[in-house]
């Protein structure tokens, strides 16, 4: 996966979740989509400045558990926002 992370101006985060062709049937595709949303849901919700956030898939996410999808969405959210804390 790959995150983009943009100030937004906003007190809360908005997402979006890019699912290429390339990842397969409109089936699989969805299918990543809701896991991915339902990982975002459980977030607890964090006050300050909010960002816009794009989380593109790539192929090996089609393959991954619930938890390794988990894990990964978390991680990377973390590094994006400690590089935006970085470059404030």
């Amino acid at each position: 996966m790959v995150v983009r992370f943009v100030p937004n101006g906003l007190d809360h985060d908005r997402f979006g979740i890019s699912t290429g062709r390339h990842l397969g049937g409109a089936v699989q595709r969805n299918r990543l989509r809701r896991r991915v949303r339902e990982i975002l849901r459980r977030r607890v919700a964090r006050g300050g400045p909010g960002h816009d956030i794009l989380i593109v898939m790539r192929r090996p996410a089609t393959e991954a558990t619930f938890d390794e999808l988990r894990s990964t969405v978390e991680r990377l959210l973390q590094f994006a926002r400690a590089s935006a804390k970085a470059d404030a």
